[in-house]
């Protein structure tokens, strides 16, 4: 599958309240976001979709107050990692 382009009305463009040179940016974090948020997208792909590092997209959620899909397992890796002293 290639890329795609979304369209968005030129009035649309005009009516957002954002600097037009982040216009672009600011909606593809939008949409990353609302991906994220139904579960259609993981973090690291919304991430990639942002355009942001992964600190900027954890920063993000945060600021948003985005729950982290987040499993009971991937916590408990992570806790045993963490206390392995590695």
């Amino acid at each position: 599958m290639s890329d795609i382009s979304i369209k968005v009305p030129f009035d649309i463009v005009q009516a957002l309240r954002l600097p037009p040179d982040t216009i672009q940016a600011e909606l593809q974090q939008e949409l990353a976001l609302a991906l994220y948020q139904r579960g259609i997208l993981s973090s690291g792909k919304a991430c990639d979709l942002a355009g942001v590092t992964r600190w900027e997209w954890e920063a993000l959620l945060g600021a948003r107050k985005v729950p982290r899909h987040y499993a009971d397992d991937e916590l408990d890796q992570d806790i045993a990692y963490a206390t392995s002293g590695q």
